[in-house]
């Protein structure tokens, strides 16, 4: 059963993949059509974001890859492998 009342309650829960790997914080959602439609999540110092993505204040995950909401967020695996490529692709480019 899912605790969160609102979506204030779901700002700065801490944000891990799949496989435990802390990812950041939750910082902000976008809401569509009355559903949530994104989640603006922030890097801070020991997260993923941090390290793939050097320099970057955070990253926009689109709610699919969401896998559960509650004391802690769990995302797909699946986003970690998009950013990736995504930092891949700004490297060759640059």
């Amino acid at each position: 059963m899912l605790k969160v009342k609102s979506l204030n309650d779901t700002c700065g829960r801490k944000v891990y993949t799949e496989t435990g790997d802390y990812f950041g914080d939750i910082e902000e959602a976008f809401v569509q059509n009355n559903k949530i439609h994104s989640w603006k999540i922030k890097s801070t110092d020991n997260s993923t974001i941090s390290k793939m993505m050097a320099g970057a204040k955070g990253v926009i995950v689109p709610q699919p890859l969401l896998k559960a909401i509650g004391d802690i967020v769990i995302i797909s695996k699946s986003a970690m492998s998009s950013f990736s490529e995504e930092t891949e692709t700004q490297e060759q480019t640059e």
